[in-house]
């Protein structure tokens, strides 16, 4: 379902750096919800910036950032999470005082450790991580409609004026998103588990099967697999800024999956089928019944304080 038009925009100009999936989907969104008067794309490759502005993702691009930092009042960054920080320094210098940048990295730890200085500073920093996206890549992908009833974690820090992080909030919950806070290290604790677990484990299942058998691969493999196809370079880099949280996750997974073998090798049937009732209902609860509240201007999450 489609957000309706705001009244009156929340913005004038929100520059989006790196229009890819993330990027693209997200000027569409902004644009469809009437939150700002001009979107600008930016990114490295002027030819697909043109396709980017043909397809109606965006208004207008700029190959400088600076140049697009000069004349937005909000700048989303939106490039892999080895790249962020480089990129909201290099807008921060070009915004006017009382300038908002966010971004969309799925780290966050390292990330807003090393922007503390722009917390509260003329041009602030807020650090956020909306919980949407798949294994796809490009602005071909994107889609308007990808943000709508999924969370968006922000991250500030104790120093971020109040006001700077409802209007980080506020955009976006323009493009759908419900929202809460973690600080940047719990969010990367959490999402050690939620998301760089399972793409790990997706690309070791992978790496596992053997070429004689690919054939024989149907939906539960697939499905299992999926975001494995993500792209290896975005997901080294977070692999590598959230190595410690992901390599307790990976610990405990291994211990789990050690109580399987161990199930499944003794011929112990109580305990296989104690661990996958378990696994079943961790499973079932992810999919709570319809009637749950699905309000997107609510900001209450288990994680929340």
């Amino acid at each position: 379902m489609r957000n309706l038009p705001l009244p009156s925009p929340l913005e004038d100009t929100i520059a989006i750096v790196g229009v890819g999936l993330i990027g693209g989907s997200l000027a569409a969104a902004l644009k469809q919800s009437g939150a700002c008067r001009e979107v600008i794309g930016v990114g490295r490759d002027p030819r697909r910036l043109k396709n980017a502005q043909a397809a109606g993702l965006i208004d207008t691009f700029e190959t400088d950032l600076r140049a697009a930092a000069k004349r937005a009042s909000v700048v989303i960054v939106c490039t892999p999470v080895d790249r962020i920080i480089a990129d909201v320094r290099t807008a921060a210098a070009e915004m006017s005082p009382g300038s908002l940048i966010t971004d969309a990295g799925s780290t966050k730890g390292a990330i807003c450790a090393t922007l503390a200085e722009l917390s509260s500073g003329p041009v602030t920093f807020v650090g956020s991580h909306p919980l949407a996206g798949s294994e796809k890549q490009g602005f071909e992908a994107a889609a308007a409609e990808l943000f709508q009833g999924r969370l968006c974690v922000l991250t500030p820090l104790p120093d971020t004026p109040a006001a700077q992080v409802e209007r980080t909030r506020r955009l976006w919950q323009a493009v759908g998103m419900r929202t809460c806070e973690l600080t940047p290290d719990d969010h990367d604790s959490a999402l050690a588990y939620t998301s760089h677990l399972p793409h790990a484990l997706a690309s070791a299942l992978s790496l596992t099967l053997p070429d004689e058998y690919q054939t024989l691969t149907a939906t539960g493999y697939r499905d299992t697999t999926r975001v494995a196809a993500g792209d290896a370079e975005l997901w080294t880099a977070i692999f590598r800024q959230n190595a410690q949280p992901l390599v307790a996750a990976l610990a405990a997974f291994s211990t789990r999956l050690a109580e399987l073998t161990a199930a499944i090798a003794h011929g112990d049937e109580a305990s296989l089928q104690n661990l996958l009732r378990q696994a079943k209902r961790h499973r079932d609860a992810l999919d709570p019944p319809s009637s749950a509240s699905t309000n997107s201007s609510a900001h209450e999450h288990p994680f929340a304080g």
